[in-house]
């Protein structure tokens, strides 16, 4: 089987893809900077460095949210005729930390009390019912990046001033206390495969890696690995990492990540994630192929079949006749389309035109 992994070739990717190299016969990786998307021509294309982008059984795409729209429009037009393990709408989604809370909230995934404002003069308003510190966010950003903590109410009206000239919303969400500590969860199918705390340096508020924060390996326990695998369920993501705050009210989802780092996590756990991916690619990508089979040779047996003949009786319904319900079936008929009939005392044909 043939396989590409689409990224801007990060070590995580170069991890991966080795990886995908022990199960996959070829595995490509594509620069995501090199593909573009063909429209308006007699049909739509993919192409990679100004080629048809060639046939794949698995294709892993990946990529920060400066490409969301780009991966989801590949996406869109690839996952037909492959495995992908994230659906398109999943990275502008994913991607955007105001549909990201809308998708978790509307499957019921605990996260933090979280309000959307589109003016400063509305944020302002919601400031009054909320207590401090405050978290304010930026829509898009990666590695805790737009992302601040305003520690009294007069410090948030002067951050909601400055984001107000941004003319675009933001985000205001309740301070979750824990002792600047929060959980990193690498989801892949529906098992947690590794997880990790992460505490934030003194004076800082994120815990990430990239912003200097240290990772200790952890177990989690199942309300917390269940409600990790659920919220990468909300977001149609089948390889993320859910980053989790442990608080007195259970766990909260924060983030969704669909371009996790590996290298932090990986050397913090000493799990070997690359190949639990590559694995379990391999292994979806076996059953699609296994079910495109068993389709077409259905589809065959059914074409070389007899017509059958059935002894039965009709069911009138005064003016009108029934046909028993394995007829439908067998038949498959389709009821937007048209059918012909040919009628004659005693006999009664019915085609599809």
């Amino acid at each position: 089987m043939k396989a590409a992994l689409i990224s801007l070739g990060s070590v995580s990717s170069k991890m991966t893809a080795q990886a995908m190299s022990k199960y996959f016969e070829t595995v490509d990786m594509l620069d995501i900077r090199d593909l573009e998307v063909s429209l308006g021509g007699r049909k739509a294309e993919i192409l990679y460095k100004g080629e048809p982008i060639s046939e794949y059984d698995c294709i892993y795409a990946k990529g920060s949210f400066r490409f969301a729209n780009l991966l989801r429009s590949i996406t869109a037009m690839l996952c037909s005729s492959c495995y992908m393990p994230i659906d398109a709408e999943a990275f502008t989604s994913g991607h955007d930390k105001l549909l990201t809370h809308i998708n978790l909230q509307r499957n019921n995934v605990p996260m933090p009390v979280t309000y959307v404002a589109t003016t400063a003069e509305a944020a302002k308003t919601v400031l009054k019912k909320m207590t401090c510190p405050i978290i304010i966010k930026m829509p898009a950003g990666t590695h805790g990046k737009g992302v601040m903590v305003a520690d009294s109410h007069e410090s948030a009206a002067s951050m909601i001033d400055a984001l107000g000239m941004l003319k675009q919303p933001f985000l205001l969400q309740e301070f979750v206390q824990t002792g600047g500590t929060d959980v990193r969860a690498l989801v892949v199918g529906d098992k947690v495969v590794a997880s990790m705390k992460r505490t934030a340096i003194k004076g800082e508020t994120r815990s990430n890696l990239h912003a200097g924060g240290s990772g200790s390996a952890i177990i989690l326990d199942r309300k917390t690995q269940k409600v990790a695998i659920e919220a990468a369920k909300a977001m149609g993501v089948s390889i993320c990492g859910v980053d989790i705050l442990e608080s007195v009210r259970g766990p909260m989802v924060l983030e969704i990540n669909l371009s996790p780092g590996l290298q932090g996590i990986t050397e913090t756990t000493k799990v070997d994630i690359a190949d639990k991916i590559a694995k379990f690619l391999y292994e979806e990508t076996q059953k699609r192929k296994s079910a495109g089979i068993k389709e077409k040779s259905s589809r065959v047996v059914k074409e070389f079949l007899p017509a059958q003949e059935i002894l039965a009786k009709l069911d009138l319904r005064g003016e009108r006749i029934l046909l028993p319900e394995f007829v439908t079936r067998l038949t498959q008929f389709d009821d937007e389309k048209e059918v012909k009939i040919k009628a004659d005392k005693g006999k009664l044909e019915i085609s599809e035109d």
